[in-house]
């Protein structure tokens, strides 16, 4: 790992009122699901907190530490778009993007609405602009209706549909961690490919990454290869066991050059994302 990476294990609220010195660059913010909101009343010593309540008060303390310009990509289940743009809003954070993750898998039939096909990415800074916002360019392969092939690849849009999820049977990834009886560690994994769009976007060497709801640690896997530095809040034991060995025992699904080749036409590519030419691999993927 390049970056100078810690993992702390806690609730993420309380360890931001008291232990998160740091100035912070971007964050990852994938919250637990909401499933069953009455499963998410407690008490933290202080008050009462609904689930949009406490995910508020962290975004508010993330808000606080952040530098100005500094991003937050909010992910969440397209059906709570209006509480996701409420709660950032009223925490300040200023809207910059909605992102729209395609699933890559079939959706699920309903006889109420349209079959949900796609994640919720809320892209947000502190301030009006971003303090870094890298234009990516993609060696995205044409759709069969173009008459042309491309020769320098395409600037990213709000519609990422070339990043397949991980955790699913449908998957060919490779990425899922799994349990010492085969079982998924957890199904709501995100991808390598995803956090390092994110990271290479809205951040340069040097800059603090921080996830707050780090689960098996991808946002440290990549923030470390990439030289940014990361912080990880964890609060299950299991998870953070998990995140440790990740970091020290890099598996070559994990390994983010695979995809340098896919991102080759971006103008600054060399300076937000250091690579040695020897490390890189031949044959390009598609994400």
């Amino acid at each position: 790992m390049a970056g100078n990476c810690k993992i702390l294990e806690g609730d993420c609220l309380k360890l931001l009122r008291k232990e998160i010195t740091e100035q912070i660059d971007l964050t990852f913010f994938a919250p637990p699901d909401v499933r069953e909101k009455e499963q998410w009343v407690f008490d933290d010593g202080r008050r009462e907190y609904s689930y949009w309540d406490w995910l508020k008060e962290i975004l508010s303390r993330i808000y606080r530490t952040t530098n100005d310009g500094g991003a937050v990509y909010f992910m969440h289940s397209e059906k709570n778009t209006e509480d996701v743009l409420r709660i950032l809003r009223e925490s300040e954070w200023t809207l910059q993007n909605l992102i729209i993750w395609k699933n890559r898998v079939s959706a699920v039939p309903s006889k109420l609405h349209y079959g949900r096909h796609y994640q919720l990415l809320a892209f947000v800074t502190k301030g009006k602009r971003p303090r870094i916002f890298n234009r990516l360019r993609v060696d995205l392969p044409p759709s069969p209706e173009h008459k042309h092939s491309r020769t320098n690849g395409v600037y990213l849009t709000d519609v990422w549909d070339d990043i397949r999820e991980v955790a699913s049977e449908y998957s060919l990834s490779g990425e899922h961690l799994k349990g010492s009886k085969g079982n998924l560690i957890r199904r709501t994994q995100v991808p390598v490919a995803l956090l390092l769009r994110i990271i290479l976007a809205s951040s340069v060497p040097g800059d603090t990454v921080f996830d707050p709801f780090a689960g098996t640690g991808t946002t440290l896997v990549v923030a470390g290869q990439t030289y940014r530095n990361c912080i990880g809040i964890e609060i299950d034991p299991e998870y953070v066991r998990v995140i440790k060995n990740r970091l020290k025992y890099q598996r070559p699904v994990d390994n983010v050059t695979q995809y340098y080749s896919y991102y080759r036409y971006t103008q600054n590519l060399s300076s937000i994302w250091p690579v040695e030419k020897r490390s890189i691999p031949a044959q390009k993927p598609f994400i």
